[in-house]
């Protein structure tokens, strides 16, 4: 017996700043409707967001890709209508009009879900600050305040390698990036 219910990746155009509110309205009306079992999850991605304010670090999120609302679901029948009913929905990414909603390829998946960045802080470059090589200064976690030498730069996980001096012996390190600054 084949199960049908296969479930994909779309995304649904939300009114910007209403992510959470549509969010909190499909899962409602699934509930309501006795449809979850299409739709297993709805999802506004956010990122963390370091500021520091008065020498403290202040983490908040902030939605990641305005105006759009992620959901895995298995679109058939009436449900494609009812999440564009929903308020605050304009419709789906991708699709011509009245035409089918167009699946997420798994890589924007992984992308959108930040399973390639566990940390899921961003530094609002996407440039690598930091070279190989280069001398840095931890200034997060328990080395803060050692100074350090790059030996190697991990772009996707947004981390680097940092060769440090503890008590005359060198040891080597893996910081985020948001743990080190440029001396």
């Amino acid at each position: 017996m084949a199960d049908n219910n296969v479930k994909k990746w779309y995304v649904v155009r939300a009114v910007s700043g209403q992510e959470n509110k549509v969010k909190a309205y499909i899962e409602t009306e699934i509930n309501r409707l006795g449809m979850a079992d299409y739709i297993s999850q709805v999802l506004v991605p956010t990122e963390k967001v370091v500021q520091v304010r008065d020498g403290k670090k202040i983490s908040k999120d902030k939605v990641y890709f305005p105006g759009y609302v992620m959901i895995e679901a298995n679109l058939v029948g009436e449900i494609p209508h009812i999440i564009k009913s929903i308020t605050s929905v304009i419709g789906f990414l991708g699709e011509v009009k009245g035409g089918d909603p167009v699946p997420l390829r798994q890589s924007e998946v992984n992308r959108m879900l930040g399973k390639v960045d566990e940390l899921a802080v961003k530094t609002d470059n996407h440039a690598i600050p930091f070279t190989v090589g280069e001398t840095i200064k931890v200034v997060d976690g328990p080395f803060n305040g050692f100074n350090g030498t790059v030996e190697k730069i991990n772009e996707e996980k947004r981390k680097l390698e940092v060769m440090v001096k503890i008590f005359g012996r060198k040891t080597p390190l893996e910081l985020s990036f948001m743990q080190v600054e440029k001396v």
